[in-house]
């Protein structure tokens, strides 16, 4: 019998041990990058080099003194639970975290890309064993978004919501859902983008507008998943770890998060090509291209300056203009096929019960085992946070239920049955 005293110890330990440890902001180029790079015309490389990171993103902590914590709490961790599935999913987090230590150290450096494709995947990576490549998935869902024009047949919201009016709107929205004391929404004028998010809180700019689409894609991408995760790893009693997310983890998370902007109808096309273009720029910036040549990729296809800047800047933060991709972008598109594949499998196979078990903290879909296994231990609570779209299991499983068929149906044969609709 394991000791549940001593899992909630073990786990508060390593929450401790990895409080330090920010990887966005450790990784993120300051305002004054850009502001050179377009006094530029935009034609010269953005100034980041290894320097930049030591002198204008300083590790607030000291990565050695961390890296020793984390394998000393290992070695403590092996003796007292190793052999254990609790003990072996501690382990697991403690040697990667330990391993993201090694990719922050690594800014600036080639070893900070080749890091980042082991930690989060690569555009090479398969989706399975003989399977696409992460690259030509990403290739095959744009080309199939590209054909959407939405604006032939509904028109582009109009953002019409103050930022005061949008903190108003979520936090009545989430606080049903998460409790008032618990989520968090904030106007906050520090921030480049119209809005950020952290584990327990969303921000918006105080001088953005927002539409309504944008603030019900705040609302169940931020909201629903990811505070809502956070909240019930923070309210385990004893694995406590779930409530810290780890590379591993994020895959699951963001695709978690898609998914629940798709089955909402809460997403839109252009939002989801954002997502797969991101992943081809990994897939250039992998294969060599620069962040001018990326940004002018962005440009070419359509995109404004300033998105074209923030796409290009999530492949290369962390590196350098020319040093390969940050590849965490490639979570949003290959989790959600984990979480979609998962969730229609075990409707398949009649493990209903597990779907619930995704939001019980920050896990990876294939530890969703596991988490069950120890929640009969009564190690791991179940959620307390739910969905609205997850509460139903009963209705979501029909709706996949009649997925797995259609997957069946020869698509190219039902376009000639059906010729006579689409001309």
């Amino acid at each position: 019998m394991i000791d549940k005293k001593l899992v909630g110890t073990l786990s508060n330990e390593l929450v401790a041990l990895q409080k330090p440890i920010r990887i966005l902001s450790s990784v993120a180029w300051d305002d004054e990058v850009a502001a050179d790079f377009f006094a530029a015309g935009a034609t010269k490389q953005p100034a980041v080099d290894a320097d930049y990171y030591q002198n204008n993103r300083p590790l607030r902590f000291d990565p050695d003194d961390v890296r020793a914590g984390l394998h000393d709490f290992r070695a403590r961790l092996a003796k007292r639970l190793g052999g254990s599935a609790i003990g072996d999913l501690l382990l697991a987090r403690a040697a990667e975290y330990v391993r993201v230590l090694d990719m922050v150290q690594a800014r600036g450096t080639p070893e900070f890309a080749q890091i980042s494709a082991e930690l989060y995947g690569g555009p090479a990576d398969h989706i399975h064993e003989g399977g696409p490549t992460l690259a030509s998935l990403g290739q095959v869902m744009d080309e199939a978004l590209v054909n959407i024009d939405s604006g032939a047949w509904q028109p582009p919201e109009d953002p019409c919501f103050t930022a005061a009016e949008g903190v108003k709107i979520l936090k009545g929205r989430l606080e049903g859902l998460c409790g008032a004391e618990q989520v968090r929404v904030m106007i906050d004028d520090g921030i480049v983008a119209d809005a950020a998010a952290g584990g327990d809180y969303i921000k918006l700019r105080e001088d953005a507008m927002f539409s309504e689409r944008d603030l019900r894609v705040l609302e169940v991408h931020e909201g629903w998943v990811h505070v809502a995760t956070t909240l019930n790893g923070r309210a385990q009693p004893y694995a406590t770890f779930l409530a810290k997310g780890t590379p591993s983890t994020t895959s699951t998370q963001e695709g978690l998060a898609v998914f629940t902007e798709i089955t909402t109808m809460s997403s839109t096309p252009a939002r989801l090509r954002k997502v797969t273009r991101r992943m081809l720029a990994i897939d250039m910036a992998d294969q060599g291209a620069t962040f001018l040549e990326v940004y002018r990729w962005f440009i070419d296809l359509g995109h404004s300056e300033s998105d074209a800047w923030v796409s290009s800047v999530r492949v290369f933060r962390g590196s350098t203009p020319t040093g390969g991709p940050f590849t965490k972008d490639l979570s949003y598109s290959v989790g959600f096929l984990e979480v979609y594949d998962f969730i229609r499998l075990a409707v398949q196979r009649g493990r209903l019960e597990r779907l619930p078990l995704l939001f019980s903290g920050k896990l990876a879909v294939r530890e969703v085992g596991t988490i069950a296994s120890l929640a009969e231990e009564g190690l791991v609570e179940p959620p307390g946070i739910i969905p609205p779209h997850m509460q139903d299991v009963s209705a979501l499983a029909s709706w996949l239920a009649y997925s797995n068929l259609l997957n069946r149906i020869d698509l190219k044969k039902m376009e000639i049955h059906l010729e006579a609709a689409l001309s």
